[in-house]
């Protein structure tokens, strides 16, 4: 099993590096960095990344860098790129096929109805205000989307909460989180009263646990929360 414990910090970009050899990249999203670029022309993070790889190897030219799968620009936690063509496909297929597994945490207002449980609802996506709606049976253009979660610890005026995705759909764990009334801190989208002043939501990509596309070792990585007192009670 590789050994992911060395984390690498790059201050100079506000990068966080979780893991990286010659065939990936993964890193620890803040809340805020855009993993696509969007109409807001914010620079994306893998820009960013691009110019950490530039800096650190001293290449000259452009520097190939694939995208292999995203997070909502609120949310935090782990991210993977592909340094080369050989591996972007491959990681593709993995995560395509749900065989790279994550898990998330969110940090909920309302503690849920049962201890741990699973949610099946049909997400429509709404592309005028980028949104979707969970229905309890199917509708036209919805598609199927499935999580499990778990109470894993109970704050003074929050919960935390254990989610692993089975489908992979638009805002998925925010819009069925807010289907039973557990919503995510900071999520006014979702039914959050308030907003966190960063903009974020305390919705974490926590842990990823996939076989290396190349080299076929297990690769299992976690990601540190965010430097904020809830986060860090949740430990």
């Amino acid at each position: 099993m590789a050994d992911n414990t060395l984390k690498i910090v790059s201050t100079k970009k506000n990068l966080q590096v979780l893991f990286e050899d010659n065939h990936i990249i993964v890193i620890n999203k803040r809340a805020g960095d855009l993993v696509q670029g969007d109409k807001t022309g914010d620079k994306p993070l893998p820009d960013v990344v691009k110019e950490y790889l530039k800096e650190k190897y001293s290449k000259e030219g452009n520097v190939f860098l694939g995208v292999v799968h995203r997070l909502d620009r609120p949310t935090t936690g782990i991210v993977v790129f592909a340094k080369t063509s050989k591996a972007l496909p491959r990681l593709n297929k993995l995560f395509a096929e749900k065989t790279a597994h994550k898990t998330y945490w969110a940090v909920v207002k309302d503690a849920p109805p049962k201890q741990k449980d699973t949610l099946i609802h049909w997400l429509k996506k709404n592309p005028k205000n980028n949104k979707s709606t969970a229905f309890k049976k199917e509708v036209d253009g919805s598609k199927k989307a499935i999580l499990h979660y778990e109470l894993l610890k109970e704050l003074d005026n929050y919960n935390l909460l254990e989610i692993n995705l089975e489908t992979g759909r638009h805002h998925q764990i925010r819009c069925q989180l807010n289907t039973i009334g557990c919503h995510i801190k900071g999520d006014l989208k979702y039914g959050a009263k308030r907003s966190n002043k960063d903009a974020s939501i305390h919705l974490h990509a926590r842990h990823l646990e996939f076989i290396h596309p190349v080299k076929k070792e297990s690769i299992k990585i976690t990601a540190p929360v965010p430097n904020d007192a809830i986060w860090e009670a949740c430990k």
